[in-house]
């Protein structure tokens, strides 16, 4: 079940709504839990299995981390960060680490190493494995391992206090508003509120113009522009123009789609009561890739630096260890985002990217510029890594950048993709699509205060999103390699 769909904005939404605000205080977390799995296992109700399954590993975890003997430890404090943490302890985070790696690493990446061994055993000489076996990638996995593997994290570290109840813990696991598509909440941000949080109109106000607003970014923005992109990567050959019309197009799909569904995701946290972190901040209006990486996806990159970077060293062990580390997070990072050979380029463009701005002092080598100069060129980095994050293998991203820098022939359906993608309509959408991009307010920002001018625009783009809905083919879902 996806947000942006009459299935799950006129029935499953109104129906959870409904049942969540008549149940009892004491019971919403239990009920929130029940309308979370369902939501999750529309589509497939093992994935319910698998989830459950690591919901009771990292709860079990994080009790044996905090049970000292037959009495409850007294929570650990900051101030006790460096102190040495006993055999117990130290097992149960590793059981946490293995169990929630494992399990990402054998459904997303099974698939990714039989093609890889196959293709170097035939490279070999050697004949194929033959194995048949395919694993089903379960959607959001990447997403809510992370985010529990942040909680037995924190226990351990000393950052949090391990939760006794086993409903509250499997309520922040499995929250439907951000599981299988972000934002990446970590367990500090919302343990407070999952113990006592406030219910109030100008949250559920704020939270459906969140929800509204995100929608009108994926139907009337992100969709279109997906097409654009779509029909300019599947062709076989394209000039120049239509080349960089593309990639610009997929800039513009994977930033509104992905945003997007993060608004909606704060929106419906608002609606149930709880306050989710911004996830974009106008990633394209960036002066460097350093900057990039602190507006874009925000709960990732954060993720990233707070439970890979800094454990595996960060800056503190001189600028060649720091350069590796920067190296490795952002490569592991890209394979996060999928299991192909193309994010790894992806994450290692960004990585040596960032290693050179660090090596500067985190200023990039154009630095000296015009504010605008420097966005553009930014820009222009992040749209060549895009094509090997939109290709869907590598020999079809360098064939893409080729026709990018005029390397390659136009082929014989040219004149049918230019009566595809240059119409009025995909033509219009790209215009606005770039206005919004860098020049209007973010929605964290222009919702705090709502007027009725601004009520009156809400309800035209929700209306309007929703007409829309109706007579577009092309809705896709890109998370399912998350």
């Amino acid at each position: 079940m996806v947000f942006s769909s009459y299935l799950f904005l006129f029935y499953f939404l109104p129906a959870a709504l409904l049942v969540y605000y008549i149940t009892p205080r004491r019971m919403k977390q239990g009920l929130l839990t029940i309308v979370s799995y369902v939501f999750y296992g529309w589509a497939n109700p093992l994935f319910m299995v698998l989830m459950f399954v690591s919901t009771i590993i990292d709860y079990i975890a994080g009790l044996a981390m905090a049970w000292n003997g037959w009495k409850w430890a007294r929570p650990i404090t900051m101030l006790e960060y460096g102190r040495k943490r006993t055999r117990v302890q130290k097992i149960a985070l590793v059981c946490s680490l293995c169990s929630n790696l494992g399990l990402l690493g054998f459904f997303k990446y099974f698939n990714f190493a039989i093609d890889n061994v196959d293709a170097l055993v035939q490279w070999l000489g050697f004949p194929e494995l033959g194995v048949v076996l395919r694993v089903t990638l379960p959607l959001g996995i990447s997403f809510y391992t992370f985010q529990s593997m942040s909680y037995t994290i924190d226990v351990y570290r000393g950052q949090a206090k391990a939760l006794r109840n086993f409903t509250d813990f499997a309520c922040f696991v499995s929250m439907f508003p951000q599981l299988v598509a972000g934002p990446i909440i970590r367990f500090t941000e919302v343990a407070d509120q999952l113990e006592n949080r406030t219910h109030t109109l100008e949250k559920f106000s704020r939270g459906i113009a969140f929800v509204s607003l995100g929608l009108a970014k994926k139907i009337l923005l992100a969709n279109p522009c997906g097409k654009i992109a779509e029909v300019a990567f599947n062709s076989g050959s394209i000039s120049v123009l239509d080349s960089w019309y593309g990639i610009i197009a997929y800039a513009f799909q994977i930033y509104f789609d992905f945003s997007g569904y993060s608004d909606m995701a704060i929106g419906l946290g608002l609606m149930l009561g709880f306050v989710f972190p911004k996830n974009f901040d106008s990633p394209y209006s960036s002066g460097s890739i350093t900057e990039f990486w602190r507006r874009w996806h925000i709960s990732l990159s954060s993720w990233l630096r707070d439970y890979l970077y800094i454990p595996l060293g960060g800056n503190r062990h001189g600028k060649a260890r720091t350069y590796i580390n920067l190296a490795l997070t952002m490569l592991l990072g890209g394979l996060w985002h999928g299991a192909a050979w193309n994010f790894v380029i992806w994450g290692g463009i960004h990585g040596l990217l960032l290693g050179v701005e660090r090596l500067r002092g985190k200023t990039s080598f154009y630095h000296h510029l015009p504010r605008p100069v420097r966005v553009g060129l930014t820009f222009f980095i992040v749209l060549i890594s895009w094509v090997f994050f939109r290709a869907p293998d590598l020999e079809s991203a360098c064939s893409y950048l080729g026709r990018m820098f005029a390397f390659g022939s136009i082929t014989d359906n040219a004149a049918l993709i230019k009566g595809i993608i240059y119409q009025p309509y995909y033509l219009c959408v790209f215009a606005a699509s770039a206005i919004v991009t860098w020049f209007a307010p973010q929605t964290w920002d222009w919702t705090r205060v709502i007027s009725w001018k601004k009520i009156m625009v809400i309800i035209l783009l929700f209306f309007t999103a929703v007409a829309v809905l109706t007579t577009q083919a092309y809705n896709p879902f890109i998370y399912f390699i998350f």
